[in-house]
């Protein structure tokens, strides 16, 4: 028995040192805080009208959720609740609330010529505290009000979103940006793992991979579908990472965001 333990001691040992080697090494693991010049985020949303005061609006692909736009809250796509209250001929205001907390919200303003649509978006995270962006779309499709295709032809990023990566279990990650409630831990075993989470929807699993020791993927899954990907890489001198964010479906990727290392 004796003979066997120091056999495999040296062993243990050996694996312990590679693990805290290859962490220690990570050019992921850090602080690192956006730069919104270098950023860009773009957004893409459908409202259809459906009925009369009633809408069906769409915010990503298979994402629609169809209420009456009333003020009121109402059963929406996730487990999530959903109100639109008309508060003048060119202004809506948009509440997305799980479990009774308010998760988004967003004022909507429309150009006199109905041609741009401008969203004051505010994102909650779990202790309250706001994250602001502008949006700024132009109608890709006629209509009248606010019905139509629209996309974001410009965003103003917060400049106070930050992001944390440290090490988890061996080669695995993990990522915590409360402002964009990107908050996951993931294993680059190419197995899917559930995910938890106060705002993610039961059934949502990511996978991840290193695509070469400065770049990494991972795909989210809800119900086993793809919703989208991600992608990080950090830059040769290690002191630039870009994220892009891109969901299934949309042609442009929706997320940009660049960042330097604290």
């Amino acid at each position: 028995m004796r003979t066997l333990l120091r056999s495999l001691l040296p062993l243990a040992v050996a694996c312990l040192t590679t693990g805290m080697s290859w962490a220690a090494n990570d050019p992921f693991v850090g602080k690192w805080k956006v730069n919104p010049s270098k950023s860009q985020l773009t957004d893409e949303m459908k409202i259809e009208a459906v009925g009369e005061n009633k809408y069906a609006f769409t915010f990503g692909p298979g994402a629609v959720d169809t209420i009456v736009a009333d003020g009121t809250d109402q059963p929406a796509t996730q487990g999530t609740t959903l109100s639109v209250a008309v508060e003048g001929p060119n202004n809506w205001k948009v509440v997305r609330k799980k479990e009774g907390r308010t998760i988004i919200m967003a004022n909507w303003t429309l150009s006199a010529d109905g041609k741009t649509l401008d969203d004051d978006f505010t994102g909650y995270q779990p202790d309250g505290s706001p994250t602001k962006v502008r949006y700024s779309y132009r109608r890709s499709a006629s209509s009248l009000g606010f019905t139509g295709t629209w996309d974001s032809a410009s965003a103003e990023v917060d400049s106070s979103i930050e992001l944390e990566i440290q090490p988890y279990e061996g080669d695995g990650l993990s990522f915590s940006c409360p402002a964009l409630q990107f908050d996951r831990k993931t294993k680059f075993d190419g197995k899917d793992h559930a995910r938890t989470g106060p705002n993610v929807p039961p059934g949502t699993t990511s996978s991840g991979r290193r695509v070469n020791p400065r770049s990494l993927e991972i795909t989210s899954k809800w119900q086993g579908k793809i919703m989208g990907t991600q992608q990080i890489e950090v830059s040769i001198d290690q002191k630039r990472l870009t994220m892009t964010i891109r969901q299934t479906g949309e042609r442009e990727p929706k997320y940009i965001l660049v960042f330097d290392r604290e």
